[in-house]
């Protein structure tokens, strides 16, 4: 984990931590603490014989160690229930033993498969992320209150409060008429909607473009300016604390427990790399070494201008408007220089963010060898650094707790569930507050329990 105080400065768990490209927990929520009653007139009673084999579970896990873990002891614990209620035990698939396609991760490229496994003897895919609770009786008698027959997307609501850059600035006019599924709390398709996506899917391929945030682009798929359904909401699938005296409404809920991560990393054995660029040294610098910066016992500030003041190391890149492939790329050629002491871990933030990129040496190592390198120094370095890893198959982890964007352009009961890692952008906002309020001292070790690290 990281802790953040005077003695100890940054220490970070061996069991995880890492970075996301695809740029828990309080009893915040607003989770409404009565059953759903949505039954069709004209759903006819059979509807109420709906088997748990009906259900087909798929587990959002990643490759990383530590998430198979999890998701193996979230499937162990639906096999347990089912056994308890002598029911035929549904299918449970694991993410990330469905293909060997990284991009499967983001759900609607799995369609077709889905629907071609269990569209004719099944009746709901239910996903579900590793960290969600699932009581499955009362998970099977919400779902039978549902039409099978229809086309059902199911989830809890979120929306926006204002338009935000994260989500496009959709629905600028009325974010909040927009609502997309917190996957925390799981979130389901029936099966005649599966059907008819893959049908869509297969007349119309899927761009290959990267996602910036998977739960609000998968409810735009789905529903499709109007054509398609919308997120229905659904009162007891739930993300407060699994334990909360609430939760009794709940037929999921969230782990209230930190995983078991092990020794911490200690804080001499993380090096971070700070890219930042003259025009920026007298105001977003400042920020960091007020904040974390001074928090850090390995620390080096990256630009184009060397500044003996803070002080800065100029790279040799020039500076670019976007991208900062090169700058990236001298900064991980650096790590495994002579110039920086030999640590195991590291750490590359951008001026105006906590953390964005972790790295293990090993995964350095085996990236700076297999020749990679940028088209140009402002390529998205996020991007070609993906490209890079997937073709070396070093696993990336994703973490939904390193934000690319400010609080502000999160939905107030996503974050009121989550520790956060770190956020984006100085616009707008107080950058210091946010900090304090969001990332300081024991909030940032909570949340750096709930995050992931590279098996290299």
């Amino acid at each position: 984990m990281l802790s953040i105080n005077s003695q100890n400065g940054y220490s970070v768990a061996r069991c995880f931590l890492l970075w996301s490209l695809m740029p828990l927990i309080t009893a915040k929520g607003n989770d409404v603490e009565s059953p759903t009653k949505i039954l069709d007139a004209d759903q006819p009673s059979s509807e109420s014989q709906l088997d748990l084999r009906d259900v087909v579970f798929v587990i959002q896990s990643q490759r990383n160690s530590f998430h198979v873990r999890q998701a193996e002891k979230l499937r162990k614990d639906l096999l347990l229930q089912t056994q308890a209620l002598q029911e035929s035990p549904p299918v449970i698939l694991l993410l990330h033993r469905l293909s060997d396609n990284e991009g499967d991760w983001s759900i609607l490229p799995l369609l077709p498969d889905l629907s071609s496994q269990f569209g004719n003897n099944s009746s709901w895919i239910m996903f579900l992320e590793e960290d969600t609770r699932v009581k499955l009786q009362k998970l099977h008698e919400v779902l039978k209150t549902f039409d099978r027959r229809k086309e059902w997307f199911l989830g809890k609501p979120l929306h926006d409060e204002e338009s935000t850059i994260i989500h496009h600035y959709a629905f600028s006019e009325n974010p909040a008429a927009f609502q997309y599924p917190d996957f925390s709390a799981g979130w389901a398709l029936s099966i005649p909607l599966v059907n008819r996506l893959t049908s869509k899917i297969e007349e119309e391929p899927l761009k290959s473009d990267f996602t910036i945030d998977l739960k609000h682009e998968v409810a735009l798929y789905i529903w499709e300016d109007g054509k398609g359904p919308r997120l229905t909401g659904v009162p007891e699938l739930c993300t407060i604390p699994e334990h909360n005296p609430r939760a009794q409404y709940c037929a999921t809920t969230v782990s209230s427990q930190s995983p078991l991560c092990g020794q911490p990393v200690k804080s001499d054995n993380i090096f971070i790399a700070v890219k930042t660029c003259k025009k920026f040294h007298s105001d977003r610098v400042l920020v960091v070494k007020k904040t974390w910066g001074k928090q850090a016992s390995l620390l080096e500030y990256y630009s184009d201008y060397a500044d003996p003041s803070i002080p800065t190391i100029n790279l040799g890149v020039p500076n670019t408007e976007r991208g900062h492939c090169g700058k990236t790329f001298a900064i991980l050629r650096r790590f495994l220089s002579s110039h920086v002491p030999n640590t195991d871990w590291l750490l590359i933030v951008d001026d105006d963010t906590l953390i964005r990129m972790v790295f293990s040496r090993e995964a350095v190592v085996q990236l700076l060898a297999s020749g990679c390198k940028c088209y140009s120094n402002d390529a998205p370095d996020d991007m070609v650094l993906g490209m890079c890893l997937n073709a070396l198959r070093v696993p990336v982890t994703h973490s939904p707790l390193f934000h690319q964007a400010r609080p502000e352009d999160y939905a107030k009961e996503f974050l009121a569930h989550q520790t956060p890692i770190s956020f984006h952008k100085h616009w707008n906002i107080d950058p210091i507050a946010v900090f304090n309020k969001w990332l300081k001292n024991d909030k940032h070790t909570e949340g750096l329990q709930k995050s992931t690290k590279d098996e290299l």
